[in-house]
């Protein structure tokens, strides 16, 4: 495993195991084999409703807490100083633990100011070693970043190689952020990522199939990567990518496919924010 680390000094692991759609049921058994795999990154969020599971997993793994990097996300349903904080100690409950690796805010809506306010105090406190945000696009990561004390350590970003990111990547690195990308591998409206042929023949050099060529490229550009499957061959497959390095000119090829940048999702179409906020918000 290779390792990133965030401005605060913390190390955290290049690549990890979401369980974005998850069902609860099916939570803690994934977990429990993305763990004996070799996975110690484990990311989930309130809104999934699957954090007990990652925590009834990694209690029954036999690991240790250190070894461990969990990362949750604080809804918009939790949004606001109060009950953010009471949302931040559920998470810990659920998960079974004395304190959250990493915990981002999951959308940007709602009292972001607020709910940063008690994740600030959370992390002075010792219940979390990190935070960091989540879907915040260019103009409003900015706005937030620069009026906030503590600065987002990782933003969440779709991010994969049809949607890059390259744009984002100049302010971030303003604040000393890092990217985490979900969807790495497509999902959410993306579709040949795993099926292109410029990643295929890459791969038959190296030996290795189009998702782990997409999933290097993603790590050597020092993004976290969390590939989710409920297959334990795949989950396999997906963690096997730190034995080969790609070539300048295998990532310039990959550059190239840059199809959306920003994501297939307009985080700032007001339509899209009156549905979450008025549906889970």
């Amino acid at each position: 495993m290779e390792y990133l680390k965030l401005s605060n000094g913390v190390e955290m692991p290049l690549l990890g195991y979401g369980v974005f759609l998850v069902s609860p049921e099916e939570c803690e058994h994934c977990v429990s084999d993305a763990l004996s795999v070799g996975y110690r990154l484990i990311d989930t969020a309130q809104a999934y409703q699957n954090e007990e599971g990652v925590g009834n997993a990694w209690r029954k793994s036999g690991l240790k807490r250190e070894d461990l990097f969990l990362v949750t996300k604080v809804w918009i349903a939790n949004a606001g100083e109060e009950k953010a904080a009471q949302s931040i100690d559920e998470s810990l409950r659920k998960l079974q633990t004395d304190y959250i690796d990493l915990l981002l805010i999951h959308q940007a809506y709602g009292d972001v100011f607020g709910t940063w306010r008690a994740m600030e105090k959370a992390y002075r406190d010792g219940k979390v070693r990190a935070i960091g945000v989540s879907n915040f696009q260019a103009g409003r990561f900015f706005d937030f970043a620069h009026y906030v004390d503590v600065k987002p350590m990782v933003n969440q970003l779709q991010c994969n190689t049809i949607i890059q990111q390259t744009d984002i990547e100049p302010i971030l690195a303003e604040f000393g952020t890092k990217m985490m990308a979900w969807g790495p591998l497509g999902g959410q409206g993306v579709d040949g990522v795993v099926k292109s042929k410029v990643l295929t023949d890459i791969g038959a050099k190296y030996g290795k199939s189009a998702a782990q060529v997409a999933l290097r490229w993603l790590t050597q550009r020092g993004i976290v990567a969390i590939p989710k499957s409920t297959h334990r061959e795949r989950m396999e497959q997906n963690l096997n990518v730190f034995d080969f390095t790609l070539c300048n000119d295998d990532m310039a090829l990959i550059s190239n496919l840059n199809q959306h940048d920003t994501g297939t999702i307009n985080f700032g179409d007001p339509q899209f924010v009156k549905y979450l906020i008025e549906n889970y918000g």
